[in-house]
């Protein structure tokens, strides 16, 4: 099995550099199998918004195509599609894996009131505010 680092997913998705592009799917294509690390969303959602100015639905849309692909495996699964749920609902993607890598019966404790606030909108009832 082979872990992607950032840069390989982002040259897979943007294509932005075609010689690298074109030597990462080179290389998937010949791999038995591929994981991809939450942190490695978590970097690459960053970079995509606030270096290429991606937007939410094409950074879902980009992810959950390349976590499609049969010989693709992610990182805690159930959190990381819990994640992307939330995100699309319009809570921050890093508080939403956050919150959903917490697990089940957790309470996520936080200072911030966004956060509280998107957390009862999306009637998330494990996030406490400090």
């Amino acid at each position: 099995m082979t872990a992607l680092d950032t840069n390989v997913l982002l040259r897979i998705i943007l294509g932005d550099d075609e010689r690298q592009a074109s030597r990462a799917s080179a290389f998937l294509d010949r791999q038995d199998k591929i994981f991809v690390p939450k942190t490695v969303l978590l970097e690459a959602e960053w970079v995509l918004r606030n270096a290429y100015y991606v937007g939410r639905a094409d950074i879902l849309s980009a992810f959950r195509l390349f976590l499609g692909v049969k010989n693709v495996e992610v990182e805690d699964g159930q959190a990381v599609f819990q994640a992307f749920e939330w995100y699309e609902h319009g809570m921050d993607f890093a508080d939403s894996l956050h919150i959903a890598s917490a697990g089940r019966g957790c309470t996520f404790a936080t200072f911030d009131a966004a956060l509280q606030r998107a957390a009862e909108r999306l009637d998330i009832g494990k996030v406490a505010r400090l």
